[in-house]
């Protein structure tokens, strides 16, 4: 797990409340946004054919409670960089629409450098930009939604600073090198049909049908979709008569676009698959939390450890675990 800091110069007066997550090198506090890329980092990328500056792209699976940072390659579409597991989150699955929820966003989110937050009070941060252009038509609200440090969340990802530290890094090279703002992902879990399936009853599935479109995009091409809002939801990769929809609410316009028959038959193909799973089973049990997730991996060190023993290893001004009787108490799937 992460090295504790040597250098305790940072003022510790400020209240601390969020995320977290983890690394497995030694932290610095001054300085802390301007840390170079780690040597194993840079080999990684040299030998998937990247550099620092390709753009990158992220994803976040609650269920899974890990985020996913991918980069464009030299063959022009996106690779799996690294997979980080995610500490803590908050609420349930199912998009954020209001102040105080406590949710977590899904949806998909655009991040700029003027989003980075070398000052964050969970070591390293960046904003999610939640409301989006649809969410604050549809009247959501809510504000300052991060990914950071720790492993405490009232409605952010906690990653640990370890974690956040190296996608912080990561994040900055890109943009430094041209790209003017990176897509996050933010879904409730894999959009597999099996998974489809097991969550058929939750009053979200039609908000998920809609984001899964933009998530098929992405698994079939590997390239970023083009994201629109209209009819009071999104639209991927349409080009629309007359330019871009001005009023999400408002009905779409008429489009021309053919779309991608590739991932037209992924979704046929997952469609009968979903149906398939439900055949014979009514009532296939989904995930239910009864306060955020946390990543088998840090559940089972807060199970062994303790609450006071995984802050330290998350954070370096251990920073508490919110609410860890609920996440060791979540019912989790079987063989977690």
């Amino acid at each position: 797990m992460s090295k504790r800091i040597s250098v305790w110069a940072l003022s510790l007066t400020a209240a601390l409340a969020g995320c977290v997550s983890t690394v497995s090198t030694v932290l610095e506090v001054e300085n802390k946004a301007v840390q170079p890329m780690s040597s194993k980092l840079l080999a990684e990328m040299a030998k998937k054919g990247m550099t620092p500056q390709d753009p990158i792209l992220v994803r976040i699976f609650k269920d899974e409670s890990e985020l996913e940072v991918w980069k464009r390659d030299r063959s022009g579409k996106y690779a799996l960089l690294k997979t980080f597991p995610m500490c803590r989150w908050s609420g349930k699955l199912g998009p954020k629409t209001k102040t105080g929820d406590r949710q977590a966003p899904e949806g998909f989110y655009n991040v700029s450098a003027g989003m980075l937050n070398p000052n964050s009070q969970y070591y390293l941060s960046f904003n999610l930009g939640y409301p989006n252009r649809l969410e604050k038509a549809l009247g959501y609200t809510g504000e300052a939604i991060m990914v950071h440090g720790a492993c405490s969340s009232s409605g952010c990802f906690a990653l640990t600073d370890e974690g956040v530290a190296e996608i912080y890094t990561i994040a900055r090279e890109a943009l430094k090198g041209g790209q003017t703002a990176f897509q996050v992902q933010s879904l409730p879990f894999h959009m597999t049909p099996e998974n489809m399936a097991r969550n058929r009853s939750n009053p979200n599935f039609e908000f998920w049908t809609n984001i899964k479109q933009g998530y098929d995009y992405f698994e079939v091409t590997k390239r970023e979709p083009k994201v629109s809002a209209c009819g009071k939801h999104y639209a991927f990769n349409t080009e629309f008569d007359g330019g871009e929809p001005s009023d999400p609410l408002a009905p779409c316009p008429p489009s021309s676009s053919a779309g991608d028959p590739k991932v037209a038959a992924k979704q046929a193909a997952d469609t009968r698959a979903m149906e398939a799973a439900l055949q014979g089973k009514p009532e296939i049990s989904e995930h239910a939390y009864l306060d955020g997730g946390m990543h088998p991996s840090f559940r089972a060190l807060l199970k062994r450890r303790g609450a006071q023993e995984l802050a330290k290893e998350t954070s370096l001004t251990d920073v508490p675990i919110s609410r860890p009787e609920s996440a060791l108490a979540d019912p989790h799937k079987p063989g977690e």
